[in-house]
């Protein structure tokens, strides 16, 4: 078994070597829509964490912090 995961990955690693040395990365239209929706998924979760850090900034910074008023009205019907 170890012999098998051995040569797999060396057969994995010289592929790696063989598409570098011919600067030929992809191979087909999969790997270059593999390649792009990875890169899609890794951009929206830096996005994502930098609204998220921005939003935990701006509110440690702010120390007033607005009051909600009541919108509407109220239904007095619903008071014991």
């Amino acid at each position: 078994m170890d012999n098998n995961i051995e040569q797999e990955l060396e057969s994995q690693f010289n592929d790696v070597v063989s598409r570098l040395t011919s600067k030929q990365f992809f191979q087909s239209d999969w790997d270059i829509a593999s390649f792009a929706i990875f890169f899609i998924f890794i951009g929206m979760v830096l996005l994502l964490v930098i609204l998220v850090l921005i939003r935990c900034c701006c509110c440690c910074c702010c120390d007033d912090k607005p009051r909600r008023r009541k919108v509407g009205i109220e239904n007095m019907a619903l008071e014991p």
